[in-house]
């Protein structure tokens, strides 16, 4: 294009000692507009090499579909773009023989063209496990589903209006095990914040309690955390975001609560989606920010990524320092973090929602308490989905608690939790199984979901949803032993 613009574009080819082109001049299909058409078949894409933990794999487009062929199988995905630009739902099974012909297209082009392609070394002996190539997950699981979304005992109602949208919750247990704090919107994210309180594990809750004015003006999905600083004084923090993230104290278990204040000059999405006490009595928080709300007067990034911040509150939450970026992605857009902390202590987990729809959920681990962090890494399909919260049973085993987008699921959209252990998540394994908590009906607008774990070991996991068809989301709470839910396995 550039050559025939320039008017030497006879040049290109000419002769023994020009260069090889196999591309196409657009500079016709420019000047006419697009009016123009290409005079090519199909656009070809190569990249016969290993980036993290992506595979090598090539890409054909023709017409309306598009082969992406990963060399390591192979295996095969293909999708519509004219009626699925999104690429979410991937058509390969379904069509064998579009398959078969769009990878003969693109063999005879990379055969054409001379490209190199992805081979076994001869001298390469083997490596340790986690030093080895990481495959890309399936989109789907093989674990089995426990189903109590119809248990109807184990629910209940924590608050609910008619015709009122109650949705976002998220909950902390204080440290005599009984008394529960949630919070939650009047509206979708940004709206007036409600709280309730339970004296008694979340068997029973309060009316709705006095709030400091500010908290009318939140923005955001608000949040609550638990700090403890180190001469042991305890608070709670209450986060609402957008710009400026603002943030609230109490210092007598939620009783009372100061007003809505900014924590400085930033903002972000879902602040804080996560928080943990160092090993030195520092808190680290995370959220994300797409670009319009980490400064004033932000604009969404182009093209679209998504970055993950950091905050490191020495005074038991405080005051906060300006916010660290831990890492940018795109076009997975990764965001939403849940950070779990490994049973031996030295390690954090954190883990991502994908917002693209088109990768598994991602983790990222630190093993230096959140100074450094590795490259993010597709999880298995069991595991993914949208703001995940975990917390220990008694037996060391993880529940992870989080609305399901798995690509491939039986539960898909509904609100869902994950059983396994650390190690699962660390060397990318499924995990024991997956449970359906409850039935949403929507296609995903569900789950932010609070978890507690109770002196008894019982789990009191809290959310919002559509649970009955045609009304208004609304705030429930579900209780359950990991014993119970192996009983149900089991049968």
């Amino acid at each position: 294009t550039v050559l025939e613009l320039a008017g030497v574009a006879a040049a290109a080819g000419e002769g023994d000692e020009g260069p090889e082109i196999d591309g196409i001049s657009l500079a016709a299909h420019l000047r006419s507009g697009g009016r123009t058409a290409l005079d090519r078949e199909a656009l070809f894409w190569h990249f016969p090499h290993y980036r993290g933990s992506i595979g090598p794999y090539g890409i054909v487009r023709r017409g309306k579909h598009k082969l992406i062929k990963w060399y390591e199988g192979p295996s095969f995905e293909l999708y519509d773009l004219v009626a699925d630009p999104g690429e979410a739902r991937d058509l390969a099974a379904a069509e064998p023989e579009l398959v078969a012909d769009l990878d003969r297209l693109l063999s005879a082009h990379l055969e054409r063209v001379g490209a190199k392609l992805p081979r076994t070394n001869p001298d390469f002996a083997g490596a340790p496990e986690a030093a080895a190539p990481v495959k890309r997950p399936a989109r789907g699981y093989e674990i089995p589903v426990v189903d109590i979304a119809g248990e109807t005992a184990r629910q209940i109602v924590v608050d609910r209006e008619a015709g009122q949208y109650l949705g976002h919750p998220t909950t902390v247990l204080l440290e005599d095990g009984r008394t529960m704090i949630c919070v939650y919107p009047k509206g979708h994210g940004g709206g007036v914040i409600v709280m309730k309180r339970s004296e008694d594990g979340g068997l029973t809750w309060s009316e709705r309690l006095p709030t400091p004015k500010s908290w009318a003006t939140s923005k955001e999905v608000p949040t609550i955390h638990r700090v403890v600083d180190r001469e042991g004084k305890r608070r709670l923090i209450l986060w609402s975001g957008l710009h400026p993230a603002r943030r609230a104290v109490s210092e007598d278990d939620g009783r009372t609560w100061s007003e809505l204040e900014p924590a400085g000059d930033w903002g972000g999405i879902v602040v804080m989606g996560c928080l943990e006490r160092l090993a030195n009595g520092d808190h680290l928080a995370m959220f994300h920010d797409d670009g319009r709300f980490f400064t004033a007067g932000g604009k969404l990034r182009k093209p679209p990524s998504m970055r993950l911040y950091q905050t490191i509150s020495t005074d038991g939450g405080l005051t906060w320092r300006q916010p660290e970026l831990v890492l940018e992605s795109a076009p997975q857009m990764l965001c939403e973090p849940g950070i779990v902390r490994s049973p031996d202590g030295g390690k954090l987990a954190v883990l991502l929602r994908e917002n693209s729809r088109t990768r598994n959920s991602f983790v990222i681990f630190s093993t230096d308490e959140g100074k450094t962090w590795s490259e993010p890494r597709e999880l298995p399909a069991a595991l993914t989905g949208d703001r995940h919260v975990a917390r220990y049973a008694p037996d060391g085993r993880l529940f992870v608690t989080f609305r399901d987008t798995t690509h491939e699921s039986q539960t898909k959209g509904d609100w869902v939790g994950w059983v396994g252990s650390f190690e699962d998540i660390e060397r990318g394994r499924e995990g024991q199984y997956r449970v359906r908590i409850m039935d949403n009906h929507h296609a995903w607008d569900c789950a932010y979901p609070g978890l507690e774990l109770l002196p008894d070991g019982s789990f009191v996991t809290t959310s919002y949803g559509h649970w009955t068809a045609g009304e208004e989301p609304y705030i429930v709470s579900v209780r359950f032993k990991l014993a119970e839910l192996d009983a149900r396995l089991e049968d």
